[in-house]
């Protein structure tokens, strides 16, 4: 693989200065993009609601979906007018049923103001001097609470001798991505682990010399005024993921599928939300995924070449500081009820200011890998954006959209594409992520205390009472050395990666792994005692952390 560990250095800039940034030619003509996702939005429900009575029963399904989000779930950003507009919806549908000759007329107008309202809520508003300030104090201050945590005194606030760089291993496929970024739109797809990874994504392609990406973010971050004051100006679009309807979520994919046709590089999280169980993703959401693959035959249909690639890109955390929550609402779900979900980390600017300074004072190393480039139908693309078939001959993409020598739409053909799409980029999800010591520790010990009680469901077996389990130090290593030599293997074939920890002997990788996973949570996953054996203090986090090695076959040799 390209660039195995990172370079220390950030990259030149691919494009001079923010007048040649793609997202502030948006945000110049922002009024009128949005009136254009609203005429888009409306004419692709018709299609999909193309009578009086269908279109009408859609409005009314969401209109009642509204009433019970106002009622039952309210957010402090939410506008003040909600219960208003909601209620002259309602009255607006009541006259609907009432006057029949004009009342496809009446929906269609009625379905206008729902989806400009929701197209300014989603509408970002990027300002390159916002962006600027947001970039400077994110490296400023990520800096600072690093220095103060080498430090541990307040005074290394205020030294300058560790970086963002120090803390972030870069690696993988980045001159191709700088490379793509030149020649077409690339649209960055992330693991997501960590309510921390769309910052640290932002940082990253900052440092590889990008301009500025737009991003989903969701619409609860913007509860903090002070969240909102940057996000709103740093190119992100907001994503209420309390709206479930048909016209919400058509509008979200149209302002998202026409910004990749005006060459905003993109970003977005393709699980959808912070994977739950620890397990790499192994199922993507398709709506978004798909808005690239449209954006993509429209701009052929229009007699443009530019070209749209997508780049996996993973992350890696030796720890996760919300695995406790995301864990119990992952087992509460599986468990039908046995487990309960508790309240998320990020609702208060002062949780998440405290979720800073853990993390950054807390958080080991951190590996990003950037994937190898792609064009929308799996196949990769060299440095020149040439697609490339299993045989390296070249691929011409626009032929995937092309019936009788035209560019035509296809529903059921573009929806078999996604989902090729979405099974090569999980593959290459599980290729570059990148194995830390934590993983493997984690995932050896969970395996040595579960074959222990081979006759306990895995819930029972997460009830058991932990201190009756233990592993000796040299069982447990020698299985260690055993699933080090197969992942080793698995590097040389191309279908993993390992950090540098892994270049060491079988007991340093063990006690940096037991270190760095344990290094924040009061109940910790693993520990090595007095006695040397193995212990845990708690197994559904052990078990969260192990899920992240699941999906490679490893378990075997454990």
């Amino acid at each position: 693989m390209p660039n195995k560990y990172n370079n220390k250095q950030p990259f030149e800039p691919i494009l001079p200065g923010p007048k040649d940034w793609p997202v502030v030619q948006l945000s110049k003509t922002r009024k009128e993009f949005i009136e254009k996702v609203r005429d888009e939005s409306i004419r692709h429900i018709e299609e999909l609601r193309p009578t009086a009575e269908s279109l009408i029963r859609e409005l009314e399904i969401t209109r009642y979906n509204e009433k019970l989000r106002i009622e039952k779930n309210p957010w402090e950003v939410d506008p003040e007018d909600e219960k208003i507009f909601w209620k002259n919806i309602k009255s607006k549908l009541i006259q609907v049923s009432d006057k029949s000759p004009q009342k496809h007329e009446q929906a269609r107008e009625i379905l206008g103001m729902i989806i400009q309202r929701y197209a300014e809520e989603i509408a970002g508003n990027f300002n390159p001097s916002y962006y600027k300030a947001a970039r400077e104090i994110v490296t400023f201050g990520f800096a600072r609470l690093l220095n103060a945590a080498q430090s541990k005194y307040f005074a290394g606030l205020f030294r300058a001798r560790r970086t963002l760089r120090d803390k972030i291993r870069i690696r993988g496929y980045v001159q191709e991505l700088r490379s793509l970024a030149r020649l077409g739109t690339v649209v960055i797809l992330p693991t997501h682990f960590s309510n921390l990874d769309s910052i640290l994504i932002g940082w990253i392609l900052n440092e590889l010399g990008l301009p500025p990406f737009i991003y989903g973010a969701g619409l609860n971050l913007f509860n903090m005024k002070l969240f909102a004051y940057f996000m709103n100006s740093v190119g992100a679009y907001k994503v209420d993921r309390r709206k479930k309807n048909l016209l919400y979520l058509e509008t979200l994919k149209m302002y998202s599928n026409m910004a990749i046709q005006q060459g905003c590089h993109s970003l977005f999280f393709p699980g959808g939300t912070r994977s739950r169980s620890g397990m790499i993703e192994k199922s993507l959401k398709l709506g978004l995924l798909g808005t690239a693959l449209e954006a993509q035959r429209t701009i052929y249909a229009q007699g443009r070449d530019t070209k749209i690639f997508v780049v996996p890109l993973v992350i890696n955390y030796n720890f996760v500081l919300e695995a406790p929550s995301l864990i119990s609402q992952y087992l509460q779900h599986k468990g039908q009820g046995r487990y309960y979900i508790e309240a998320d980390e990020f609702t208060t600017s002062a949780k998440i200011f405290k979720f800073l300074i853990k993390f950054f004072t807390k958080q080991a190393e951190i590996s990003v890998t950037v994937g190898r480039g792609m064009d929308l139908f799996g196949n990769y693309v060299d440095e020149q954006g040439h697609s490339l078939g299993k045989n390296g001959t070249q691929i011409h993409t626009k032929d995937y959209f092309l019936v009788g020598g035209r560019v035509t739409s296809d529903k059921q053909r573009e929806e078999e594409y996604t989902r090729q799409l979405s099974k090569r980029i999980i593959e290459e999800f599980h290729k570059f992520g990148e194995v830390l010591p934590s993983h493997l520790v984690a995932f050896v010990a969970y395996l040595k205390f579960r074959r222990q009680y081979p006759d306990l469901d895995m819930y029972n077996f997460l009830r058991s009472p932990e201190d009756e389990m233990e592993i000796d130090q040299q069982v447990f290593e020698k299985s260690l050395a055993s699933v080090r030599d197969a992942i080793l293997q698995l590097e040389s074939d191309g279908k993993i990666c390992t950090s540098p920890e892994f270049e060491e002997d079988t007991r340093s990788l063990m006690l940096t792994g037991i270190k760095n996973l344990g290094m924040y949570h009061a109940r910790r996953p693993l520990l090595l005692n007095k006695s040397n054996k193995i212990i845990t203090k708690d197994l559904n986090l052990l078990y969260y952390y192990h899920n992240r090695l699941v999906g490679y076959n490893l378990e075997h040799h454990v």
